[in-house]
């Protein structure tokens, strides 16, 4: 229901008598407030806490409704004017309005006449911020419960998707580039499809050749090849009631594809050595990181396959699309590495560190970053990972910090390093003083050493 009723009234046109009539019409616990600029009228209407219903004076509304719409597209806008016409009234619902309203006389009678049209409207907004807040609920559930981490709107979008397409009984298609999270997802599908108590097997389709991905997946009968001593059951057969996830389906031979094919159209097969045909209701969930329309065209993967595998195209984001991701993810792996290992705990990343991170690039993506995390938090001697701990090299750094001065004064040290732990026997913590440095320096730098 609306809980707020904002007036503008940034010209001072003594609307206060207006608001009086909307406050008695409206529940004692609404509130109804005259808001003298535009700046708090979208800050009100930007704050969710509390619904709200705008009324705006007639001149100049259009505009105003327009950038009221870019805040929120279901804020309902009343445009008030003292006399009305036909013309009016359709100038102000063609520019986005949800009614015309008419002040004068029996003001309080035609408020309540305005509120009780408007019923049906607030009901709906009413259910479809409940259905925003339940979705919302959801998508951190399913964020939690499969480790998805993420706050961008890229990733809230990926797993709306998920949540949608997870109860629809049909193949999918997951892509994205190496490191982004695939079977992740594929996992997220799976379990918010139905009963944890399902199987779920996983396949990587690049790890075999023809032979071995045909038994595989299909499974043999005994005797039907060197060294099948007993009937074997596939992936295919393992699946059956739950999700069969093909991973670097891009990989598949064009002559393997076109046996899965017939599985992910009738969802039946034989396997290898056998004549009996069996049946599979094993959800097909295949993943890629090539463009597999490319390969249609180059001859090396079936249209027909694709068409049925990608009922729905399920695509992982890439790390350097996700906004703001970056720093979630680090900070995520960080405490994730210290639970692991309690010795790397109290670690923390530098300013500097963050700023690194922001600016790489992550051909590998998420994975990337988790060995880059766990790789510094290693390396760090304090408590503060710096950008020596990263080792990132950016690409457009300039030469000199690549090849020139930076990799001589490195190699400089080094050296210094060698020749102090020679002269003091190898004895870490003289060759440190020798050196008026700290134990646990002459420890970093002498690691990076080796």
């Amino acid at each position: 229901m609306i809980q707020s009723i904002l007036i503008l009234d940034a010209r001072g046109q003594a609307l206060e008598p207006l608001r009086e009539a909307f406050q008695i019409e409206v529940r004692p616990e609404d509130e109804v407030r005259l808001v003298s600029s535009m700046k708090e009228l979208f800050d009100r209407v930007r704050d969710r806490s509390r619904y709200s219903m705008v009324v705006l004076p007639e001149p100049g509304a259009a505009a105003l409704i327009r950038r009221l719409r870019d805040l929120d597209p279901e804020v309902p806008v009343i445009v008030a004017a003292d006399r009305g016409s036909v013309d009016r009234a359709a100038r102000a619902i063609a520019a986005g309005a949800s009614e015309f309203f008419v002040t004068g006389e029996r003001l309080r009678e035609r408020i309540g006449t305005l509120l009780g049209k408007m019923r049906g409207l607030f009901e709906a907004i009413d259910r479809n911020r409940r259905l925003d807040e339940q979705n919302a609920r959801l998508r951190e559930a399913i964020q939690a419960r499969f480790q998805i981490v993420g706050e961008s709107p890229q990733i809230k979008t990926l797993i709306d998707q998920v949540q949608r397409v997870a109860r629809v009984p049909r193949p999918l298609l997951i892509t994205g580039e190496r490191g982004t999270g695939k079977e992740l997802v594929a996992r997220a599908i799976h379990f918010t499809a139905g009963p944890a108590t399902r199987p779920i097997i996983s396949v990587n389709c690049a790890a075999f050749n023809d032979a071995l991905l045909e038994s595989e997946l299909f499974g043999h009968e005994k005797g039907a090849f060197t060294g099948a001593d007993e009937p074997r059951q596939g992936k295919f057969e393992q699946a059956d009631g739950g999700t069969l996830f093909l991973d670097e389906i891009g990989n598949m031979s064009p002559v393997f594809q076109k046996k899965i094919l017939r599985v992910v159209e009738y969802g039946t097969f034989t396997r290898v050595g056998g004549t009996k045909e069996l049946r599979s209701s094993a959800r097909i969930l295949a993943a890629t990181n090539v463009d597999l329309k490319e390969k249609i065209r180059a001859g090396e993967f079936l249209s027909d396959l694709y068409d049925r595998l990608a009922f729905e195209v399920v695509r992982v984001p890439p790390l350097r699309e996700r906004e703001g991701d970056v720093e979630v993810l680090a900070r995520h792996f960080l405490n994730q590495f210290a639970l692991e290992i309690p010795a790397f705990r109290d670690r923390r990343l530098s300013r500097e560190a963050l700023q690194r991170l922001n600016r790489h690039r992550y051909p590998g993506n998420v994975r990337e970053l988790k060995n880059i995390i766990e790789r510094a938090a290693y390396r760090d001697t304090g408590s503060e990972i710096s950008i020596e701990d990263l080792g990132l090299a950016l690409p457009d750094e300039p030469a000199s910090r690549r090849g020139g001065l930076h990799d001589r004064v490195e190699a400089y040290r080094r050296r210094l390093i060698a020749e102090a732990l020679k002269n003091a026997g190898g004895n870490q913590a003289q060759a440190a003083r020798a050196l008026g440095l700290t134990y646990h320096q002459f420890r970093y730098y002498h690691r990076k050493r080796s």
